[in-house]
């Protein structure tokens, strides 16, 4: 994606906070209220952008998913990545578009130099996120409880990784 595709970026994100706020550590109104300058500095495309959100579009244009990798900074963890923000509108849902998301994020993760290792979370009981991210070689490596509050009621996040010198190549 491109800076000039932040408005759409920023629809499908805040109906995702919206839809799912058990999904997110973002509330729909924290990312509201930001800027559009925001959603356009995450969609920078420069070589030494800091991140990177992929997108996936229909057969019109219209963008219906989109996830994110960030590359940590860091001497001794500039071997790992993070994936991020991922979202899929529930039109195209199990249609592979989220699939496709994390294979690109992983292809592009190999073409990074170091990086070995590409990290997310994902809230415990979200079954079928489990099982995307599964099926696209991650592995869950650790539980984080009381991580995100909600309504009242804590929700425990699933650590994932994927080693991407034993993962399937991505797409």
């Amino acid at each position: 994606m491109v800076p000039a595709d932040a408005p759409a970026y920023r629809a499908l994100m805040l109906d995702a906070y919206a839809r799912h706020p058990e999904a997110f550590t973002s509330t729909v109104e924290e990312r509201a209220s930001l800027p559009p300058a925001w959603w356009e500095t995450r969609l920078r495309t420069d070589a030494d952008a800091a991140e990177v959100v992929y997108g996936a579009f229909d057969a019109e244009g219209a963008l219906i998913g989109a996830a994110g990798l960030g590359r940590e900074s860091r001497q001794r963890t500039r071997h790992k990545a993070s994936l991020f923000g991922m979202a899929v509108a529930p039109t195209a849902r199990r249609v592979g578009a989220g699939r496709q998301l994390v294979l690109a994020l992983l292809a592009h993760a190999r073409t990074l130099d170091g990086v070995r290792v590409v990290q997310l979370t994902v809230t415990e009981g979200n079954r079928p996120a489990q099982a995307l991210y599964e099926r696209c070689g991650f592995e869950v490596f650790g539980v984080e409880p009381m991580a995100n509050l909600l309504n009242g009621a804590f929700l425990s996040k699933l650590h994932m990784w994927c080693d991407l010198d034993t993962a399937p190549p991505a797409i």
